[in-house]
């Protein structure tokens, strides 16, 4: 038997960050919400009378667990080089910061291999036993529900597989505290009674199914036919893709406008995929990546003798979208020869190969895409104005990722899947914190930006963990905002800043910021004898986050 004894909790005190100015409350990378207990009591009132007690029961411990599981995440990044007892006690210590009860430590045994396991502690003021009593009276049955899910999901992300806790006796039946007692689920007689509790309801998830079902077929009436390579739901995003679904019937040749990396080509990808030409080729050229002497070849097709080192006859890009789709992308940069030539076909429909008298003709929509000023251009001289007004038919202007924040948490979660497959590993997904970062962000290189920033999160995150903020942005962070930590005696105070004397004498004495880091980061692995969860503690951040930039350093 393991005798308990709390750590100081200064470790997870730091993880607490209030910014009151955004209206954030952060426990390290997830996002809390400070509520009355009041209002807890009324929602829980509003169930049990709602859905009859067995379903409230079942949502309220679900809730739990899936709050428990978030915080064993921390448990296993705040002191995963610390003596186990001490690491699986965040829980019940979080449990206590978090304002549900106060945890008494009676026995705890188990070893992390999983083999074993058996906990008992006792709540002091459990604030659901109160709310309990509160609204309905001493009861003859346990009801911290929500309180035991969170024990539960807990301790079975912590040790890796289904524990099941049990409140032995409650606060809310007249005993003085709540007991609890935890163990394998498998070791208790009465485990198939309690399961249901901890999973989906079969009536609940089926009325949640429908729900969906129905939301889908609005969604499909309001979208038809939505690719899933095209992600967002804002106002700007849903217009552009109904001027691409309403062209998608004709033939008329579409100019795509917007910013690099808004996704230019997806969409005109999508636009192809929705029409009859589906079944053609779609081929895509980048005008800006060919030199200027082999545009006309590449696009129109050679001929064989046409020019030195031209052996063989060769079609080009229009002969080979044939009956498709050819996508222009920077249209704007080609010379103005090609752009002649390209005018040519638009108007004709038919192709003349470079060193060839004889015309082809070609079934083709065009689609092009540039990210210039084509009016600005044509005022310079450098952009046909003829070319331009026969583009210019059909315009679709797709809108900045900055412009639809509300469509990133989609996008962020079908990257984090495809680089899940990509890279051949297991995350949990992404932090409220970085979630949160990622909104913030101006996005200059749009969902291409994006992407490269996910990808790397996903390779540097933990398999099986999260990704959060400092696998996604190097250097300079989003969110500069002020927060406030929560002292020893449970007061804000200001989270620790540097004074503005040491940065200035930072700054004078020469000193790069890598050597100083570096100083900085030797000297608080000295100063903790070697000791890096105590050295990170030292420097206000997690032991990964240390690991880090050692590393970081040392490669």
């Amino acid at each position: 038997m393991t005798t308990i004894q709390y750590p100081e909790s200064a470790d997870l005190r730091s993880l607490l960050r209030f910014a009151p100015e955004d209206g954030h409350i952060w426990l390290s990378e997830h996002r809390m919400l400070l509520l009355h207990v009041g209002a807890m009591s009324e929602l829980r009132k509003e169930l049990i009378g709602s859905v009859g007690q067995q379903q409230a029961r079942r949502i309220l411990t679900r809730m739990g667990f899936a709050s428990g599981m978030r915080d064993a995440e921390l448990a296993r990044k705040t002191r995963q080089a610390r003596d186990p007892a001490d690491a699986f006690v965040v829980g019940p210590q979080l449990h206590m910061l978090e304002g549900c009860a106060r945890v008494e430590p009676v026995r705890l045994e188990f070893d992390m291999q999983g083999n074993t396991f058996y906990a008992e502690f006792l709540w002091h003021d459990a604030w659901e036993a109160e709310a309990h009593v509160q609204a309905f009276g001493e009861v003859d049955q346990p009801v911290c529900w929500m309180m035991i899910g969170y024990a539960s999901g807990y301790t079975s992300a912590f040790m890796g597989r289904f524990i099941l806790f049990k409140e032995t006796q409650c606060a809310a039946t007249g005993c003085e505290n709540c007991r609890i007692v935890g163990k394998p689920a498998e070791e208790w007689p009465d485990a198939d009674e309690l399961r249901p509790y901890f999973e989906a309801d079969s009536i609940v998830g089926r009325l949640l199914e429908l729900r969906e079902e129905i939301e889908a077929m609005r969604h499909t009436i309001a979208c038809p036919r939505k690719t899933p390579d095209l992600i967002g739901s804002s106002s700007s995003f849903l217009h552009a893709y109904d001027l691409i679904s309403r062209a998608a019937s004709t033939s008329v040749s579409v100019l795509l406008l917007g910013e690099t990396g808004v996704g230019k080509e997806r969409f005109a990808r999508t636009l192809h995929e929705m029409s009859a030409r589906k079944d053609a080729p779609f081929v895509a050229v980048n005008c800006a990546a060919l030199p200027d002497e082999l545009i006309e070849s590449e696009l129109f097709g050679v001929e064989r003798g046409a020019f030195t080192g031209a052996h063989a006859s060769r079609a080009g890009k229009f002969e080979r979208a044939h009956g498709g789709t050819l996508f222009l992308d920077e249209v704007g940069e080609l010379p103005l020869p090609a752009q002649a030539k390209l005018l040519r076909v638009l108007q004709e429909g038919e192709i003349e190969r470079l060193g060839d008298e004889r015309t082809r003709k070609i079934n083709v929509r065009l689609v092009a895409a540039t990210n210039v000023d084509l009016q600005k251009a044509v005022s310079a001289g450098t952009f046909r104005r003829d070319l331009y007004y026969r583009l210019n038919v059909y315009p679709v202007t797709i809108p900045p990722l900055r412009e639809r924040p509300g469509d990133i948490p989609a996008l962020v979660d079908a990257l984090v899947r495809r680089f899940e497959t990509l890279h051949g590993k297991r995350i949990a997904g992404i932090s409220d914190k970085a979630m949160h970062a990622l909104k913030l962000h101006s996005w200059p290189g749009n969902v291409r930006e994006l992407e490269n920033v996910l990808e790397r999160g996903a390779i540097l995150a933990p398999q099986n963990g999260l990704i959060e903020i400092e696998h996604l942005f190097i250097g300079a962070l989003p969110d500069d905002s002020q927060e406030h930590a929560l002292s020893a005696r449970g007061e804000l105070e200001a989270a620790h800043r540097p004074p503005q004397d040491l940065v200035a004498a930072v700054l004078a004495s020469g000193v790069s910021l890598e050597a100083f880091e570096q100083n900085l980061l030797n000297r608080a692995v000295d100063q903790a004898n070697g000791n890096l969860a105590a050295a990170a503690r030292l420097l206000g951040m997690t032991r990964p986050q240390l690991n880090y930039r050692i590393k970081k350093q040392a490669g």
